[in-house]
């Protein structure tokens, strides 16, 4: 099937800035309508926040407690984004997010980019175009971690390790601009989450020189001046931020946090072998359609150079994720530009009977996981505002699986896609604007109109802070209400009140609260309560605000008052 006006748009440099393009739209309505997320958003966030507050970019903190658990490369990014665009005062979750979706905007632009020189215009731009619109990347690409960064670092590497690959296959020298992208990929993957991308990089690397019992390419990477260049970029913070905590960031960061999501399931975050295999169809939509034909090509097209570059990007990294006892959905995004590019490398012949069937089923199964978790949020926090999204989410998701299946089936691959991408970029949008009216999973952005609402938030400047609250100790409204948010128990509730500060005190903690309250002899005002689930800790939650006692009147201002009225 021929589309020359799409080969037309996409010719050149387009091509890989338009897939850039498509990707920003993908992610922007997660970046937007989404309140901040519990829990590691919203500690990015506010380790971010404390560097601007403190002018202090080299040492990591969430309130007083070190954060050494990433390098800083996503905090600079994240205070660069609201130095530029806002105030930190302004606690506008929308800036921290900006890193993200400009790291999956270049994920986008580099598979398209690697594409164009493996496969041609047409191949390049759409496997960036599937890699930018798949539920997982659109997804990081608005909310404010390392991930989506992550996967455009890594995959910028890949990206220019690919054309050094294909420059030595065909006899050519690799060019100095090519060599430059992919040691500066490698180096802010590595700022960004330490050894992640370079082992994704390095296992590519190792597998392509075993399959091809070559190891001389190796030495067109620049390696005289490229292993400086990263140094030059990692270590002066390297080295600051091992002065600043006497090395105690290497202890944590290593022995606290790596060691132990090697050694086991670190955090709760559990898995088992193959689990990001059963996740991919639902991770990979709405181009899921396309992955049996994509495993098939990798198969079935190994000899070429260039589809045996993306099995070797794809397969010992993914490997290495599902071997890991630590699993969490996002681990195996570093990976998915190789299989974005196989999926568009399918297109490019006619996909087979087997392929086309499978494809479609696993699309439909996809959309039916979509839509049921949208009906379970409907059902069980949705609010009457929530109709109309999750209508939307549900009408477009399942048009994503039944057009693009039936067009497939029907041997319209490239338009099967395109009409999958459509409907799935309005289904993403759709299911963040449903999550944003999912009212009892937002308790702190409740908890902070309530604050304000009774002019007690401290950032209005009418009631001394900072606030005290029981129970619900989630960052997210650390976030919103400052770093000396107090993080207590009904004592320390009841001690608030007395000092003139507001305190939020959960339902668990009332009778507590009440005691406490009474042998200090104070009393506060119930201004409101929040009602909502705490996700993270699988709870339902009541919370109550309370106003402190209003502050007696000194003598010598009554006085005053007194006579100005005679």
């Amino acid at each position: 099937m021929t589309l020359p006006n799409l080969d037309h748009l996409i010719a050149g440099w387009r091509g890989p800035v338009l897939a850039a393009l498509l990707t920003l739209v993908a992610g922007l309505p997660s970046l937007m309508l989404l309140p901040p997320l519990d829990r590691d958003e919203s500690r990015f966030a506010q380790a971010t926040a404390q560097m601007l507050e403190s002018h202090d970019f080299v040492d990591i903190r969430f309130q007083d407690e070190p954060r050494w658990k990433k390098p800083v490369g996503i905090y600079w990014l994240q205070a660069a984004a609201v130095a530029l665009t806002s105030d930190v005062e302004d606690r506008d979750i929308a800036p921290y997010r900006l890193p993200s979706l400009l790291g999956a905007a270049l994920a986008a632009w580099a598979a398209a980019w690697a594409g164009t020189a493996l496969f041609g215009n047409r191949v390049g731009f759409l496997g960036g175009a599937i890699l930018g619109t798949t539920f997982l990347l659109s997804t990081e690409a608005g909310i404010a971690k390392t991930d989506a960064v992550l996967c455009g670092a890594t995959t910028l590497a890949m990206a220019a390790l690919a054309r050094i690959y294909m420059a030595t296959q065909a006899g050519e020298r690799p060019i100095r601009p090519h060599k430059l992208l992919f040691w500066l990929g490698l180096g802010l993957s590595i700022l960004i989450k330490g050894p992640i991308g370079l082992l994704v990089v390095g296992l590519a690397i190792i597998a392509l020189s075993i399959w091809d019992r070559d190891v001389k390419w190796l030495g067109r990477l620049g390696w005289g001046w490229g292993l400086p260049l990263v140094a030059l970029m990692v270590g002066p913070w390297a080295i600051a931020i091992t002065i600043a905590t006497d090395g105690g960031f290497w202890r944590e960061a290593i022995g606290g946090d790596l060691a132990p999501k090697i050694a086991g399931a670190h955090e709760s975050h559990s898995g088992f072998p193959g689990m990001y295999l059963l996740l991919a169809p639902l991770l990979f939509f709405p181009s899921t359609l396309l992955l049996p034909a994509a495993v098939s090509t990798g198969w079935s097209r190994r000899a070429e150079p260039a589809i045996r570059f993306l099995v070797c990007w794809l397969v010992p990294g993914w490997l290495m994720f599902e071997l890991a006892p630590t699993k969490l959905w996002h681990y195996t995004l570093p990976t998915f530009g190789a299989l974005a590019l196989l999926a568009a490398a399918a297109l490019a012949r006619p996909i087979g009977t087997v392929s086309r069937i499978v494809g479609a089923i696993l699309a439909v199964l996809a959309a039916v996981l979509i839509i049921g978790v949208t009906v379970y949020g409907l059902t069980v926090y949705g609010t009457s505002t929530a109709q109309t999204w999750a209508a939307l989410t549900i009408g477009t998701a399942a048009a994503a699986a039944l057009v693009g299946a039936f067009l497939l089936l029907n041997r319209a691959s490239i338009t099967a896609l395109l009409a999958s991408l459509v409907f799935g970029i309005t289904a993403h949008a759709a299911l963040a604007g449903t999550i944003r009216q999912l009212r009892p999973l937002a308790i702190a952005p409740q908890l902070e109109k309530t604050l304000e609402a009774a002019d007690l938030h401290p950032r209005q400047g009418r009631t001394p802070g900072p606030v005290a609250i029981t129970g619900f100790h989630e960052p997210s409204f650390v976030f919103l209400t400052g770093r000396d948010t107090d993080l207590t128990d009904a004592q320390g509730a009841a001690e608030a009140l007395a000092e003139g500060r507001p305190a939020i005190v959960e339902a668990r903690d009332a009778d507590a609260f009440r005691a406490a309250s009474a042998r200090l002899g104070v009393s506060g005002r119930a201004v409101g309560t929040v009602r909502g689930h705490n996700y993270s800790e699988g709870d339902d939650v009541s919370l109550t605000v309370y106003a402190p006692p209003p502050r007696p009147v000194s003598g010598a201002a009554a006085g005053a008052g007194a006579g100005a009225d005679r």
